[in-house]
């Protein structure tokens, strides 16, 4: 096994998918402790390309259950990380919420599985970063729900249905996170 470092300080975006493909593959394959991973995950994550890019691989692949099984030395360094972490974990939240709506339409239950699983793994996540910080972005969240939207640049915004759907699931967390 090679050394898997980062190249370059600013990964691109597809870059930083697969390094997390590797890694969690490495992971999984127990070839890599979680403290190594951790420490690997904090350097990529440092620039938002590879925030983005770890995120997108970590919440949407059904083989890395690194987020499903979240070890502590991971834990610790998202939080260590704070509100990059907990933005993105709402960001991935709010449109796989949106998304589940969309496939249930469609009845593409494929796809809502999938979105599915996004929105549980962010969730799950967010019942395990810092309440105040949590707190402070679902607020900021439902404020500007009505800006936002299912496009990047959030010119095709949620309709009621969708909004009401998200809500229900920041609600949820945070009733959650009143139990723990």
């Amino acid at each position: 096994m090679s050394k898997k470092t980062i190249q370059s300080k600013k990964p691109t975006f597809i870059q930083a998918i697969n390094i997390s493909n590797n890694w969690c593959q490495e992971w999984e394959d127990d070839l890599i402790s979680d403290e190594v991973l951790s420490d690997r995950i904090s350097a990529l994550i440092s620039s938002k390309t590879g925030l983005r890019g770890f995120f997108a691989l970590t919440l949407s692949d059904p083989s890395c259950t690194l987020l499903d099984k979240l070890p502590q030395s991971i834990l610790f360094m998202f939080v260590e990380n704070g509100l990059p972490i907990v933005e993105i974990m709402f960001k991935n939240l709010v449109m796989s919420s949106a998304q589940i709506i969309n496939h249930r339409r469609e009845k593409n239950t494929d796809y809502e599985e999938k979105s599915e699983q996004i929105s549980e793994r962010c969730a799950f996540i967010l019942q395990n970063l810092d309440t105040k910080l949590v707190t402070e972005e679902a607020r900021r969240v439902v404020k500007n729900l009505d800006q936002m939207g299912n496009t990047f640049d959030n010119s095709a915004k949620y309709d009621e249905e969708q909004k009401k759907f998200i809500l229900q699931k920041i609600n949820d967390l945070a009733k959650k996170k009143d139990h723990c």
